[in-house]
């Protein structure tokens, strides 16, 4: 029988339903949301039977025991590919009690699965083309993936949440349109509807989002659709089916695949890190590699046709004033007709996304010209107060979205709007194309196909409604308690419990002392963000083996501001080390790693060539008055100031410099000038922040602090700008 809570929501949206289409549509929508609870309910009833649901006690096996597994132990079905796709397809075979091996070349979600837009949506677009071309399969799909946002939001609470997402309207005809058009997908949505959606008149659309352009502004439309951490998901996804007996490895490459009378069997891989080749034997394989699809298909066959066509989608990062903090916004029609998403994230803002085809590579990188698209289209939907500047660009990062052909189709022109399943003569099962939001469907799909190609006799998909690693006894108060019990901050308690549910604890548990009265344990690895030592420790535990593992995937530090997370470095490295056992080779290595990794795939490179060419853009006063600091500066007339000169100044003045301002320091310098800038190099910076091509510098404010107390005698106080 329908719980009242959900009767009470389908009365409510039952009602808009009926103001929008009529009673018959009411009708269809209440008999949506009974039928979708019946099944709702049969789904926990089968789940409670088979014990899937209850919170494993056991400890996870070490990186070194899941790959003596994979050495020597037959299974059922090996994966490769571990990313959300492929981690769905572990966690579903082995919850049919198969026997489960998956393997990665870099990282649990290293590829497309952590650079998405963060959304869990149904596809509004898709759902306005189904309708306006009476497309039934596109009404399907977008059926099947409000089912699947509903479901994720369900087994995996902490992570994930509903977003109201805004769509400004400017024009007065556009006010209906998108009402009707926002309101069908409430409505297609039925019994798995988030929140229903409403119109806001101008003044309260101002109210929400005071970011907005007011000019012309008619009012606006609200909508929900789902969010979450994508990469904490993927490998929420990957340890719950290590929970259920799964063998995986990240940083595992398969090298070549096995057969057995024409049958795949297994393959051949070498573990990254250490260079040792070993076999791995099983009855099916599957092939979940995204963009990477297609030479894992040429290693079956090698005369087989590409099925990806790769297009990479740019999304930046920006502070946390760009956009409120519990909304989101859609431009629905860019001037090249994309769409573009503007959504508050872990603290901050994300926009994007482009759409501009590109190679498959294990390193993409983001464009210059596509992170000045999307400030441009940012600042089309900002009121002019905000100055929308290239300095305030935190991260930027490309991802690489594998659009696919159909190859049983005899026209291989066109690509299919979902995914697609493809079994090769020799039984090796392929699964490429859909999206975030659908992966577990897509992964219940492509197991079937492995269970019949090798006839392995087990029954349906249980993962609908199976509960992922940490949601099990989560609950949102939970965060209260890892500050009364442990002795945490707030805010670390709060991002400990959204990211590790109920795992948070035994996270908590490895924090170190502060040596502070308050709080008494978890030391920040850098203090703009509440990520803590143990979650280092912690990540060893879940597979971790580099230093880009940690801060990409596990703290999410590189995708949120890159500078950050160079600062932050040298502490994970530090942590890694103890856990490891690191020598001072190996850590080098880990740094120069981490740092090429920012500088090539996070946009580190490009924030400094968009700093490094802009011109000497100042006024002659302004020079003067810049060349007369550079020369006070300028400690014994060398030609160039340091951050010596600097630190020597101010501890003249009783102003002592930490070793972690002298290291933010140094990162405002590049490093081609050895931690110094010659009189061409400091006009410029100037001129960069002047411009907003840089949005502030440590170096150039204490610089000017310091000739100000030279020059007037002021008292110094101590800078905690940003970078």
């Amino acid at each position: 029988m329908a719980s009242s809570w959900t009767w009470k929501k389908a009365i409510k949206v039952g009602a808009a339903a009926a103001t929008a289409g009529g009673g018959g549509c009411a009708l269809l929508y209440l008999t949506s949301v009974y039928n979708s609870d019946r099944k709702k309910e049969q789904v926990q009833q089968k789940l409670a039977a088979s014990g899937l649901n209850k919170r494993p006690s056991k400890p996870l096996p070490t990186r070194a025991d899941q790959l003596n597994s994979l050495a020597n132990e037959q299974f059922d079905v090996l994966i490769i590919g571990g990313g959300a796709t492929g981690s769905g397809c572990a966690l579903d075979a082995a919850s049919r009690g198969l026997k489960t091996a998956m393997v990665e070349y870099d990282d649990f979600s290293s590829g497309t699965s952590s650079r998405s837009t963060k959304l869990i949506h149904g596809g509004v677009r898709y759902l306005q083309k189904a309708i306006m071309n009476l497309d039934i399969e596109q009404y399907k799909m977008v059926k099947e993936a409000l089912h699947e946002r509903a479901n994720l939001l369900e087994i995996a609470p902490h992570l994930s949440f509903p977003l109201p997402i805004m769509l400004p309207v400017y024009k007065w005809w556009q006010l209906p349109y998108f009402w009707a058009g926002i309101k069908a997908y409430d409505l297609v949505s039925g019994g798995d509807c988030l929140k229903s959606s409403y119109i806001l008149s101008k003044s309260r659309a101002l109210e929400l989002f005071p970011m907005l352009k007011k000019n012309e502004l008619k009012g606006a439309i609200v909508y929900y659709d789902g969010m979450h951490n994508d990469a904490r998901m993927n490998i929420s996804i990957a340890i719950s089916a290590v929970r259920l007996g799964a063998s995986v490895a990240n940083h595992v490459k398969v090298v070549d695949l096995i057969k057995t009378d024409g049958i795949v069997s297994g393959a051949k891989v070498r573990n990254q890190l250490t260079g040792e080749e070993f076999s791995i034997n099983a009855k099916s394989v599957i092939n979940a590699t995204g963009p990477f699809t297609d030479s894992i298909r040429k290693m079956d066959d090698g005369q087989t046709r590409d099925i990806v066509c790769p297009s990479a989608g740019i999304h930046i990062m920006l502070p946390d004033y760009y956009s409120p903090s519990n909304m989101g916004l859609l431009d629905p029609a860019t001037s090249d007709g994309r769409v573009i998403f503007f959504l508050p994230w872990q603290g901050l803002t994300i926009a994007g996304t482009t759409d501009t085809p590109c190679p498959v590579t294990n390193s993409p990188g983001p464009s210059e010209s596509d992170i000045q698209f999307i400030l441009s289209e940012v600042k089309n939907y900002l009121t002019p107060d905000i100055d929308v500047r290239r300095g305030d660009v935190l991260s930027a990062w490309a991802g690489i979205r594998p659009l696919v052909k159909d190859p049983n189709a005899g026209d291989t022109a066109s690509l299919v709007r979902n995914h697609v399943v493809h079994v090769s003569d020799s039984k090796m099962v392929t699964i490429a194309g859909g999206k975030w939001t659908t992966y577990r469907a897509m992964a219940a799909e492509t197991v079937d196909e492995a269970v019949e190609a090798a006839q392995l006799g087990v029954g349906p998909s249980m993962t609908d409604g199976l509960l992922l690693e940490g949601a099990h006894n989560w609950a949102p108060t939970m965060f209260i308690r890892l500050v009364q019990d442990l002795g945490v901050d707030t805010a670390v308690a709060q991002h400990l419990s959204d990211t590790y549910g109920d795992r948070a604890f035994s996270v908590g548990k490895m924090a170190g002392l502060t040596g502070q009265r308050w709080p008494i344990v978890g030391r920040r690895i850098h203090q703009e963000f509440p990520y803590i030592d143990a979650e280092v420790r912690y990540a060893v535990k879940e597979y971790a083996a580099t230093a880009v593992d940690v801060i990409a995937r596990r703290l999410r530090l590189s995708f949120l501001n890159v500078q950050a997370a160079e600062e932050a470095l040298p502490i994970v490295v530090s942590i890694m080390a103890d856990e490891l056992g690191w020598d001072k080779e190996e850590q080098d290595k880990q740094t120069e790693d981490a740092m090429d990794f920012l500088r090539m795939q996070m946009g580190k490179d490009l924030n400094k060539a968009s700093r490094d060419n802009i011109p000497v853009s100042l006024t002659k006063a302004e020079i003067a008055e810049y060349v007369k600091r550079f020369n006070a500066l300028d400690d014994g007339k060398k030609g160039y100031i340091s951050i010596n000169d600097i630190r020597k100044s101010l501890k003249s003045q009783g102003v002592i410099l930490t070793n972690e301002d002298v290291s933010a320091l140094m990162a405002t310098i590049s490093v081609e000038t050895h931690g110094s800038l010659d009189l061409p190099e400091f006009l410029q910076m100037m001129s960069a922040i002047k411009s907003g091509t840089v949005s502030h510098s440590r170096f150039a404010k204490m610089a000017e602090m310091d000739y100000k107390a030279k020059k007037y005698g002021e008292h110094m106080e101590r800078s905690g700008g940003g970078v």
